[in-house]
């Protein structure tokens, strides 16, 4: 599965790493985060560094949606029966800031993208009040929302807000150039090296695999942090949902806008221009990493959507993305905890990352080099509702039983064995494109086959000890606790973990 943005013969040639070397700052990450954050330090004249575990756009920035819209869903309801107006606004103003600054910089440079009206829509009599709640908000924060009957979709929809004149854009467009004017201005873009610690403090030292280096900053640009010492793993759910391109019947068109259900599962569409035909972009159907009961299914599900309101489509690219949701809602930015006033951070985007990590960026830019940005001070320093609390809890509770409900089914599977017969033999070889676990002795064990080749693993997550999934759509091994994710072979891939599966019988 690889995303239309990632489908490109255009290859990342990564920067040397040089052990040893000092800089000002190291960020770990080159999704959007990353480097509009190394970019604004090193237009103030720091030595910057940005590391990245394959290339840039690998995980979140390379399967969005990519959408560049302050109309996000029904969002900013949800926000103000948590927040004060006060925090709201500073939300609105910060997505503002990300959006200006990053339509701006692809102006300065050339980078096309499209301008387009926004639209969240209800298919129910019942959405039809978050619509009115959603425009509410919208118009208290300063957007001009509407409430509109047509959305100019080619199905019937009970109500819409808009909000015009949004973007969206090529996210892998806007990295290129943005690793282009990193190294212009002296930075760095190393590709295929980890970030695995941070220690010690003025200046810190950065642990990797290849060998260390040291900052006097470190920012965290990893998705989710993979330093668990703010324990932000706790605070944030992640998801995984599905995207597909789509070449439609020469007699239909994609819709005008860009769009987004109130419903679950949500349906998103765009359009997208490629080779000189007008492609439909739809996404969706999300759920927790890990467990849903098939991803293949998920991923089915949406595109049986696509195809039933524009028949005869055909899917060109199909794709996922992974995404973490703060239990309390509002984004996670600037300090990270206990990292001694030297390790900053973003996270939390709630899946409007275009605007968000720009504002996330710019919030921890100002923060390193001295400036002073009211919305995100006031971001800051919010209070969690009780609701949030009890998200969090509930979530953690959750974890707590998937960590048990996990460990108890392989103990399971000795206990379900008469002690007089021999050991159970493992498993036959999995069919292509399958993967069980299974319990040889005391250990749990991940095995599957791709490409013909069958590999075992541990089956324990390295980040907590959860015992993993089978993404049969995929074919990688998931995390239900955390989201970490490796493929079918070990390798890491994302997640707050920081290593790769070992070998069966090496954990």
């Amino acid at each position: 599965m690889t995303s239309i943005w990632l489908d490109r013969a255009d290859t990342f040639t990564t920067d040397p790493f040089e052990a040893g070397s000092s800089y000002d700052t190291v960020v770990a990450g080159a999704g959007l985060t990353g480097l509009v954050t190394a970019l604004l330090l090193a237009r103030s004249g720091q030595k910057v560094l940005v590391l990245e575990a394959r290339y840039p756009g690998a995980v979140t920035t390379g399967n969005t949606t990519a959408k560049v819209s302050l109309l996000q869903g029904t969002f900013l309801s949800q926000l103000a029966r948590q927040y004060s107006q006060k925090q709201v606004q500073a939300y609105v103003d910060g997505n503002r800031e990300g959006q200006a600054w990053l339509l701006r910089y692809l102006d300065e440079n050339g980078v096309p993208y499209q301008r387009r009206d926004a639209y969240t829509y209800a298919a129910s009599p019942q959405g039809t009040e978050k619509l009115r709640e959603e425009v509410s908000a919208g118009t208290t924060a300063g957007l001009d929302m509407e409430y509109v009957r047509d959305a100019g979709l080619p199905f019937a929809v009970h109500g819409a807000v808009r909000l015009a004149d949004q973007a969206q854009i090529n996210p892998m467009e806007v990295l290129d150039v943005l690793v282009s004017d990193l190294r212009s201005r002296g930075g760095s873009v190393v590709g295929g090296v980890r970030l695995r610690d941070v220690t010690g403090a003025g200046p810190a030292t950065v642990h990797t695999a290849q060998g260390n280096v040291t900052a006097n900053q470190v920012v965290l640009a990893t998705g989710i942090p993979v330093l668990d010492r703010g324990l932000y793993f706790a605070k944030l759910t992640p998801s995984r949902s599905y995207a597909a391109a789509l070449q439609l019947q020469e007699d239909q068109a994609p819709p005008p806008g860009m769009y987004l259900s109130v419903e679950q599962p949500t349906h998103s569409l765009r359009d997208y221009e490629a080779d000189g035909r007008r492609l439909l972009l739809v996404g969706g159907h999300g759920h927790h990493v890990g467990r849903a009961r098939s991803e293949k299914h998920h991923l089915g599900s949406l595109l049986d959507w696509a195809v039933r309101h524009y028949p005869g489509a055909v899917a060109t690219h199909t794709w996922s993305a992974q995404d973490y949701l703060p239990t309390n809602l509002m984004p996670f930015f600037g300090k990270f905890p206990r990292g001694k006033g030297h390790i900053y951070f973003g996270t939390g985007y709630n899946k409007w990352g275009m605007t968000n990590a720009v504002a996330a960026a710019v919030g921890i830019s100002a923060d390193i080099l001295g400036g002073n940005v009211p919305w995100a001070n006031t971001i800051h320093h919010r209070v969690t509702a009780p609701s949030g609390a009890l998200s969090a809890v509930a979530l953690n509770a959750g974890v707590a039983a998937k960590l048990a409900s996990g460990w108890g089914q392989v103990a399971a599977q000795g206990l379900r064995r008469d002690k007089s017969q021999p050991a159970e033999p493992a498993p036959v070889v999995p069919a292509e494109g399958e993967g069980k676990v299974y319990r040889e002795g005391p250990k749990p064990v991940a095995v599957s086959t791709v490409a013909g080749t069958t590999c075992r693993l541990s089956a324990v997550c390295t980040h907590l000890g959860g015992i993993l999934h089978w993404n049969d759509s995929e074919l990688t091994w998931d995390c239900p606790l955390h989201g970490s994710r490796f493929s079918s072979d070990g390798k890491l891939l994302e997640g707050p973990a920081t290593k790769d599966l070992p070998a069966a019988g090496k954990a």
